[in-house]
């Protein structure tokens, strides 16, 4: 905002480490271009800007204080990215990097670059998820048992479900709470309902928040102990909301349902529907094959001649809205078999807000 010297910020600036893939997940955001543009910025607005600000936080005034602080958090990214790539060609893996990496200490002392929301641990394995992906080069880390087959198996080699809570209780009392949480989270996962075993991991769980630096470690630290607990609370979502719903496009509408269709049970069904939406002037096309709903649209309605749609639907983007919350198909024009819409519905799955994190 030139007029008043107003330089606002994304969120690549702010008074802390920020989250490059929050741990609520996210695709991973790009630190190399983080640098890169706030060293733009400070080429282009530094001279001029008397204040900058962000999304969140406070604001930073005067000149040299803000050329100072985009500076900082210039180089803690630029750091964290290069000296992530450079200790993958030497051939470390993410955990390992992150248990090698230490900031410069005139970047660590900034108060701004402290990791109370991102964290360097967390950081550099995202810069690491982003360039090589979740596979470590190890072939052992291929093909693992997944989490409760594991746990049965710690479980039976440790001696038993009360011999692996004793051996993390050990671990836990000479303050290795981190091998304490995994030895005690297979003990959970091996036998779900042994107090013994919840009660162990929760308390690990809530040490570890209250020592947590960072934000959301903390949170998720404390919700696992409140899960282990019994004590969650219902998670309301609304997903029903008319403005919110406007906004997305139909494409966007589509692909909601098509990540909610239960794949196993539509893998012998196979049906068309055409979508003609008045008001926006196109024409969505909509096939289920395979248990995989794929779709195209055009500008008009398909030509004469072609093969018809099971279902064809002449509507407004409101009415289709209406339509996919259940509320029927009054004062919309049918084409062909309404069961057909049914059918597509009765195979979508219903997500679960309050599915089980450190339980099975």
């Amino acid at each position: 905002f030139p007029d008043r010297r107003a330089l606002c910020m994304a969120e690549n600036a702010t008074h802390n480490m920020h989250n490059i893939l929050t741990l609520r997940g996210a695709v991973v955001r790009d630190t190399r271009i983080w640098a890169h543009y706030l060293n733009e910025t400070i080429a282009l607005f530094g001279d001029e800007a008397e204040v900058a600000f962000a999304s969140h936080h406070w604001p930073t005034w005067g000149r040299e204080r803000i050329v100072d602080h985009l500076a900082g958090q210039r180089d803690m990214w630029a750091y964290l990215h290069d000296q992530t790539l450079r200790m993958t060609n030497q051939g470390l893996t993410g955990a390992e990097i992150a248990e090698r990496m230490e900031l410069p200490p005139a970047v660590a002392r900034r108060w701004a670059n402290r990791g109370y929301y991102g964290s360097v641990s967390h950081n550099v394995k995202a810069i690491y998820q982003r360039y090589m992906g979740w596979f470590d080069g190890n072939p052992a880390h291929l093909w693992e048992h997944p989490p409760v087959e594991q746990a049965r198996r710690f479980a039976a080699d440790y001696g038993g479900v009360p011999a692996l809570v004793a051996k993390g209780r050990e671990y836990a009392a000479a303050g290795d709470l981190r091998f304490a949480a995994t030895l005690l989270g297979h003990a959970v996962f091996a036998a779900p309902d042994d107090t013994a075993a919840r009660q162990a991991l929760a308390g690990v769980y809530e040490t570890l928040g209250h020592g947590a630096e960072n934000g959301p470690w903390r949170n998720f630290y404390l919700m696992g102990a409140q899960e282990l607990r019994g004590s969650i609370a219902h998670t309301a979502l609304e997903t029903t909301n008319p403005e919110m719903a406007m906004a997305l496009t139909v494409d966007m509408l589509i692909d909601s349902l098509a990540i909610r269709i239960d794949g196993p049970r539509a893998w012998d069904e196979k049906l068309t529907m055409t979508w003609n939406v008045t008001d926006e002037g196109r024409t969505w096309h909509l096939l289920l094959s395979n248990g995989a709903l794929t779709y195209r649209s055009t500008d008009t309605a398909p030509t004469a001649g072609g093969p018809a749609a099971d279902l064809t639907l002449s509507l407004t983007k409101q009415q289709l809205l209406a339509v996919l919350v259940g509320r029927g198909l009054d004062d919309v024009h049918v084409d062909g078999a309404p069961q057909v819409l049914a059918t597509l519905v009765g195979l979508l799955d219903a997500p679960d807000p309050d599915f089980s994190i450190v339980t099975p």
